[in-house]
């Protein structure tokens, strides 16, 4: 698929729940969110039907995410259904780490590939007060898990604020090379404005070089993270709300309403 300025776009990335096991400040507002009723989000049969459909129009690459996928009940039989579609050369899955612990070896055997996946701090009290009551020593078991069982190149996602101690991202940064993992450092991002910067580390953020779209957990293609345009796969059919997001796919991102990562995914 080729856009109108131009790109390729091999790859979609697919929020499979709007739920998480954490409450991330720059993620969540602090009166919590109106979750999805289960009528809204897509069925794995639904799930499996965009991928297979962007997979038959050039998509060779596909993250899933959240919300927290790993609390996404059957999330390995969707792994094995997505990683069974001829054409997916690469699956990979964002996720926070606290379940990987117990889900990384079937990950692993279900086809899953890589993973990245959060770390913002490696001070146990103040990963806590970021997650709001997150347990760091989880995410670190689920680290260990994913290296143990083959789901690398593992890379850390670092977001990092105006208020963030340079001692958080620095930390991280050596942890990953101890570890030997890639290290992503994600500036917070800024919906309402419109603001956001390159990865540093990694490809996002840079619009002229945007291979993606994204399905939301409730079925909507959204070609831009920092756009309100949607297509309803329900509505459009798989196929052709793959093919309008690309024709309408921006140029680049700028301001937009949906103010909190959770509910477009990561």
């Amino acid at each position: 698929m080729i856009d109108s300025h131009g790109r390729t776009i091999n790859y979609l990335r697919v929020s499979v729940t709007d739920r998480c096991n954490m409450r991330c400040t720059y993620c969540m507002p602090p009166e919590g969110v109106t979750l999805l009723s289960h009528d809204d989000i897509l069925s794995f049969e639904e799930i499996v039907a965009v991928v297979r459909a962007a997979v038959d129009m050039g998509v060779t690459k596909v993250r899933l995410t959240g919300g927290e996928p790993l609390i996404r009940r059957g999330i390995v039989d969707l792994v094995a259904a997505v990683a069974g579609i001829d054409g997916v050369a690469d699956l990979a899955m964002t996720t926070n780490g606290t379940l990987l612990g117990r889900y990384a070896s079937d990950l692993a055997a279900a086809g899953l590939d890589r993973v990245n996946i959060s770390l913002d701090t490696l001070d146990g009290e103040r990963f806590s007060e970021l997650t709001r009551g997150g347990d760091l020593s989880a995410v670190l078991e689920g680290i260990d898990a994913a290296v143990a069982t083959g789901l690398t190149p593992v890379k850390l996602n670092c977001v990092v604020g105006e208020l963030t101690p340079q001692s958080d991202p620095r930390a991280v940064r050596e942890f990953g090379r101890l570890k030997g993992l890639e290290v992503r450092v994600i500036r917070l991002m800024d919906f309402e404005t419109g603001c956001f910067s390159v990865v540093e580390g990694g490809s996002g953020g840079d619009c002229q070089r945007c291979n993606r779209l994204r399905l939301s957990s409730d079925g909507h293609i959204r070609p831009c993270l920092f756009s309100d345009i949607s297509l309803d796969v329900r509505l459009l059919g798989p196929a052709e709300a793959l093919r309008q997001a690309v024709a309408v796919k921006p140029q680049a991102g700028g301001p937009c309403s949906h103010n909190w990562m959770h509910g477009i995914g990561g």
